[in-house]
């Protein structure tokens, strides 16, 4: 059924007009033994409310499998060098090491709409922790490429289904007036992950760096026994006061949730008249809005250049004669900031303009390593090339940490109706994958045929975004769900 901000369920029980509810299940919905307690109540209704401590607390917990992903991510970045040191891998050896993290998160994809939608949402994090601790242990150990490319796919497994089910978790069970900014937290622990890598990893070994990487794993999947199932799915597999036990949890002990249930389970209502759908029926022209906004911002996200720019930052800073530690901490320090301002603004100034500008700063970025790579090729100005590129990279990462990087995940969330939220946010989060596969392992070769040009291309794909977000993407800020996919599909 669906996938990220499924805002369909159960059937309302009497028992929560009066803001109880039995947890006749197997316990994954209700408070007892779950994060904390409620601090603030809510009003109960599904749209607004104030976060409570389970809330917080449990998309914290979700945020963890973020920071994994940023992790895994920045890791290759600081470990080039020393990797091609101590194993011999060459340039093509390299690429493919790096960029077989996006073949493993594309079979994630794949498959991370039924997965999660069979197990749970809370099941679905504690595999993909099993597949990305397996593979940060085998990229610590290995001898040869053989090892290191394995392990290297088995995190991008992990990180594949975490892509999908950590903001499809988030959404499901914050109120319409957090459900933004909670939301593209998950792009800031992204950021925050890959910012800690950069910086650590210009102190200490590739292996040790690996190792470390295995501690946010460990701390989500112990925490996530103690976590509540999202409502909506409990909702979706008929365990109706699993659901409502979940819900009360989530939104304060007194609040009253009696509205919030009636919305999920007139939803829950309307997908069970739906008929199976097949991949193909996604095709259909009443679909054709939804695709075209959720494909074309994750496929001009990935040409805009980011995760070329994520995994080889140290070597754009070498070419470009700069150090590449001091490019690597000045990115740390520039994008954590920025991404928070991005959390802040979602729900105030809307995912539209925040988009533009995101955008329109990346394009900024990647025009100004392009110019310095041109005018280092024609010994100009040779003393500011390298600080004009590291200025470009760092800017384009700030820039992208503030939009680029966490509203289209946010988006893909919203923008699908009930019946094929599923099948279109597992497409979605594919194709994401597939063309940051294309990107990341094609990304050296582009260097070695134009420096200036590679960053070009980037900067016109960037460019494109602001057109594209212009006239086609819609505004979802302040709409719940159902008024979204109301407006983008209506039959």
């Amino acid at each position: 059924m669906d996938t990220k901000n499924l805002e369909g369920g159960p059937i309302a029980s009497p028992l929560l007009v009066h803001g109880r509810a039995d947890n006749e299940g197997d316990g994954d919905g209700g408070c007892n033994g779950s994060l904390g307690g409620p601090v603030n109540g809510v009003d109960g209704m599904q749209g607004d409310g104030s976060a409570t401590m389970v809330l917080v607390l449990s998309t914290g917990v979700a945020c963890c499998g973020s920071y994994v992903f940023g992790v895994a991510v920045g890791y290759s970045s600081p470990a080039e060098s020393g990797i091609e040191d101590d194993l011999g891998l060459s340039v093509a050896e390299y690429s493919f090491f790096g960029s077989i993290l996006s073949i493993g998160a594309l079979l994630a994809g794949i498959m991370s709409g039924k997965i999660a939608d069979l197990i749970g949402r809370r099941w679905t994090m504690v595999i993909s922790e099993l597949f990305s601790i397996i593979g940060w242990l085998a990229t610590a150990c290995a001898q040869g490429a053989w090892c290191l490319d394995l392990g290297r796919l088995s995190l991008g497994f992990g990180i594949g289904l975490l892509s999908y089910v950590v903001p499809v978790y988030i959404a499901e069970i914050t109120p319409r007036n957090l459900r933004g900014g909670f939301t593209a937290a998950n792009q800031l622990m992204i950021s925050t992950g890959l910012s800690m890598t950069y910086i650590i990893g210009t102190f200490i070994s590739w292996r040790v760096l690996a190792l470390i990487g295995t501690i946010p794993c460990v701390l989500q999947l112990l925490s996530l026994f103690f976590t509540p199932e999202s409502p909506r799915w409990l909702a979706m597999v008929g365990r109706w006061s699993d659901c409502e036990a979940a819900l009360q949890c989530l939104r304060g002990k007194g609040a009253n949730i009696s509205e919030e249930v009636a919305e999920i389970r007139e939803y829950t209502e309307i997908l069970q008249q739906f008929s199976k759908p097949t991949i193909l029926d996604l095709f259909q022209r009443k679909y054709a809005y939804s695709l075209v906004v959720g494909v074309g911002l994750m496929v001009l996200q990935q040409f805009g250049g980011v995760n070329a720019i994520g995994y080889y930052a140290s070597a754009i800073f070498e070419s470009a004669g700069f150090p590449s530690n001091i490019g690597s901490i000045a990115i740390a320090v520039v994008q954590v900031p920025l991404n928070l301002v991005g959390v802040l603004l979602m729900d105030k100034s809307g995912r539209r303009p925040l988009l533009m500008i995101s955008a329109a700063g990346t394009c900024l970025g990647s025009l100004l390593i392009g110019l310095s790579f041109l005018l280092k090729g024609f010994q100009v100005w040779t003393d500011l090339t390298p600080i004009m590129a590291v200025v470009g990279v760092v800017e384009f990462r700030g820039a992208f940490a503030l939009g680029m990087g966490g509203i289209p995940w946010v988006m893909m969330s919203e923008i699908f109706p009930i019946n094929m939220k599923m099948l279109g946010g597992s497409l979605v989060t594919a194709v994401n994958w597939f063309f940051t596969w294309i990107i990341s392992y094609a990304f050296n070769f582009l260097l070695d045929w134009s420096s200036e040009g590679t960053f070009f291309i980037f900067a016109g794909m960037c460019g494109l975004t602001i057109v594209f977000v212009a006239y086609v993407v819609p505004e979802t800020k302040g709409r719940t769900l159902e008024e979204i996919q109301a407006t983008m599909n209506p039959s």
